[in-house]
């Protein structure tokens, strides 16, 4: 990876336990939930519709085992699916419970023509195994069901939003502490479009200041390297104009996507500030470690009656306009302006002051030769994937699975022959 900043001086004895992450509140998660910033950013994301999903609806979510409505029959090129469908049942149509969703969904897939599924925090990527196309882009209903049935991110959504998390303060009443604030749950459907993966950027906030930025695909791309500056400054300028004051928390992240020719930022996604957030191309005790920007409080003095303030970078002195300090100063550089200027370029520790340096976000890339360029051993999301054909299998009801489970005990079998054979002749 390429950073800016120098390593960290870190050893297994100054290492904490935990990390030193301030409590992560309900409220923080709920404020990243998409349903929610999306109402207040509107105008800053890509085009999508966000549908609030009733019980029944999330109770299919959560149901075990994948039934899709009939009418749009998944298609398959295996010649044995016909035999794994023929189970002598028919399969309830679990769109009758909630077909205000299910039309929703049609009207839009026909008003977009294809999109991308995310329920309140996260998207099925994990699921894309089992679309045709290999990602998530969805062109029926049925698309989306089975992605979002397939995957463990979205069941996390669903069963696990608020862990490690602690009740926001309650001004003194305990009662109902304890007690999981209810979730909205909405399912969000983006306009498909070709992002280009390269112009994908992890940003994270700390006190209303953005601390640093990376890549999110973890791949070298070289071009990326002389636009740095200009993304950083565009990245910048859209934290500093659309969010930094905007969004209810102190601390988050959030992802945007810069396109050619790189003029407009879009908010693509806000997630919490808390270790269930990839860190990416950091580590979470490297981002929590780095010092704050330098600045100052605008909440100032009334003695300056809208006036500027002048920081000066070398001794970190705080000079008023109209002063005398500061008419001296002015003067003083005046005369001596180029003698300072010799005596700081031959001063190396007035250049090599790094506490006072003016502060610029990391933005971490990755380089040629890093060992996570090009890491397409591992599959991503591998951990979270079952074979298809079980997947098929399932689809079919019970006789499927025993067809399924037949193979599979022949197979087995075969493989201990094999070895057995093998070590027979050893």
């Amino acid at each position: 990876m390429d950073s800016e900043a120098p390593p960290a001086e870190s050893s297994a004895n100054n290492l904490p336990d935990r990390l030193p992450f301030p409590p992560v509140t309900y409220s923080h998660i709920l404020h990243c939930s998409y349903h929610d910033w999306h109402a207040r950013y509107r105008t800053l994301a890509p085009k999508s519709r966000v549908i609030p999903l009733p019980a029944s609806f999330v109770n299919y979510l959560r149901a075990d085992g994948i039934v899709l409505p009939p009418e749009a029959a998944r298609p398959t090129d295996d010649d044995d699916y016909d035999t794994f469908s023929d189970s002598g049942e028919e399969e309830q149509d679990p769109s009758t419970e909630w077909p205000e969703i299910h039309t929703q969904i049609k009207n839009t897939i026909t008003e977009f023509g294809k999109v991308t599924p995310k329920l309140n925090w996260s998207a099925p990527k994990d699921a894309t195994f089992m679309s045709a196309t290999n990602d998530t882009q969805c062109q029926t209903p049925n698309d989306i069901y089975l992605l979002l049935k397939s995957s463990d991110f979205i069941t996390h959504d669903l069963d696990h939003p608020f862990d490690d998390c602690v009740p926001d303060p309650t001004n003194g009443h305990s009662e109902a502490e304890s007690v999981l604030p209810e979730v909205p749950y909405h399912l969000v459907l983006r306009k498909y479009a070709n992002f280009n993966p390269s112009l994908e950027f992890r940003c994270f906030v700390r006190n209303r200041k953005l601390l640093c930025m990376c890549q999110r695909d973890q791949n070298h791309f070289d071009f990326l390297f002389d636009m740095r500056d200009m993304l950083r400054s565009r990245i910048q300028s859209f934290f500093d104009e659309k969010l930094r004051d905007s969004f209810p928390d102190p601390n988050f992240t959030f992802d945007v996507y810069v396109p050619a020719p790189h003029q407009r930022v879009w908010l693509v996604d806000i997630n919490p500030w808390a270790q269930r957030t990839d860190p990416l191309l950091f580590s979470w005790l490297e981002i929590l470690r780095m010092k704050d920007p330098i600045g100052f409080e605008e909440e100032g003095d009334d003695d300056l009656n809208g006036g500027f303030v002048r920081i000066s970078l070398r001794d970190g002195s705080i000079m008023i306009p109209g002063s005398a300090e500061t008419e001296e100063t002015e003067e003083t550089e005046g005369d001596e302006g180029s003698e300072s200027s010799e005596d700081e370029a031959e001063d190396p520790a007035a250049e090599g002051d790094d506490d006072m340096a003016p502060f610029l976000p990391e933005f971490r890339l990755i380089k040629k030769n890093d060992p996570e360029a090009y890491s397409f051993n591992t599959p991503q999301y591998s951990a979270h994937k079952v074979p298809r054909e079980l997947v098929d299998a399932s689809l079919a009801g019970p006789a499927g699975m025993s067809e399924f489970m037949g193979k599979w005990q022949d197979i087995l079998q075969q493989q201990m022959r094999e070895d057995q054979q093998a070590s027979d002749s050893e």
